[in-house]
């Protein structure tokens, strides 16, 4: 843990940035663990991400997030990236080291699973099928999460196929099966969870088109966006019964690793944090 004659700082990077509510999650533990610090959004362009993260250290940053559209493009800049990072092929969090080099990882996998189960505490990902919708970064951290979790079969399908075809190779395989994107629909058969990992829902972009048709009534829906609170895929999903989350415990969640590797905290995602960041969405 740093000194606490020490003002801690970290952040987010981002392009835009103004969207973000990690500001809001970050600071909320500060207020909550009695700590002088701020997090603080940073609006960086891609051109300026290795200007920016190497003035990490000489400013005192413990680290930072990142977010679209930096992820990837930090892994050629940091000193060392984790296999976490390396297996989902981009960075949510960068640590500041003791020696000024920077380190980068992934927690969005963590955050995915640890939402899940703060919702459904004896969830199991082995317990049957999941259907994975996408095949960009936000699909490539719920792969991992739901491989590090022990699923059996994982029907991965994106309206590239190649894509698709891509991260199974990256992951070895195994249990992933890549589908067309015709096959859609029939590949909710049986699944006892279905995960939206494409951006089709958020504010601004056209539904998912999806049939639930074939998905069983008790499979869990799930959707990595929060904004809007509810997709239409998901109100879709609770119109017959199906349990249904958004993607805000995903965010919230993904924090507590981050914490505890700038500040030796890790902190907890309350009732109180939840609703005070749903307020503005």
């Amino acid at each position: 843990m740093a000194p606490p004659d020490r003002f801690l700082l970290a952040g987010v990077m981002g392009w835009p940035i103004s969207q973000s509510r990690s500001p809001m999650l970050h600071n909320y533990w500060f207020a909550k663990h009695g700590l002088a610090g701020s997090y603080v959004p940073l609006a960086i362009p891609p051109e300026r991400l290795e200007a920016a993260l190497r003035a990490l250290p000489a400013l005192n940053f413990a680290g930072c997030n990142l977010t679209i559209p930096l992820k990837q493009d930090a892994m050629r800049i940091v000193d060392e990236v984790d296999i976490t990072a390396t297996k989902i092929g981009a960075i949510s969090c960068v640590i500041v080291r003791p020696d000024g080099s920077l380190s980068g990882t992934n927690n969005d996998h963590f955050g995915f699973t640890a939402n899940v189960l703060e919702f459904m505490p004896m969830w199991r990902a082995d317990r049957g099928p999941v259907a994975v919708m996408g095949a960009g970064g936000g699909a490539r951290a719920v792969v991992y999460g739901l491989l590090d979790r022990g699923a059996h079969e994982i029907r991965l399908v994106n309206r590239t196929l190649s894509r698709a075809q891509t991260l199974a190779r990256d992951f070895g395989g195994g249990p992933i099966q890549v589908l067309p994107w015709e096959e859609r629909h029939a590949s909710l058969d049986g699944v006892v969870m279905l995960v939206n990992a494409t951006s089709q829902g958020m504010i601004g972009q056209a539904a998912l088109d999806l049939k639930l048709d074939r998905l069983p009534a008790g499979a869990l829906v799930t959707d990595i966006i929060y904004i809007p609170r509810e997709t239409p895929l998901l109100a879709a999903a609770r119109a017959r019964g199906n349990p249904t989350l958004n993607g805000l415990g995903m965010l919230l969640h993904q924090g507590r690793p981050a914490w505890q590797a700038w500040f030796g905290i890790e902190p907890k995602v309350t009732a109180d944090l939840r609703t005070m960041i749903e307020a503005t969405i």
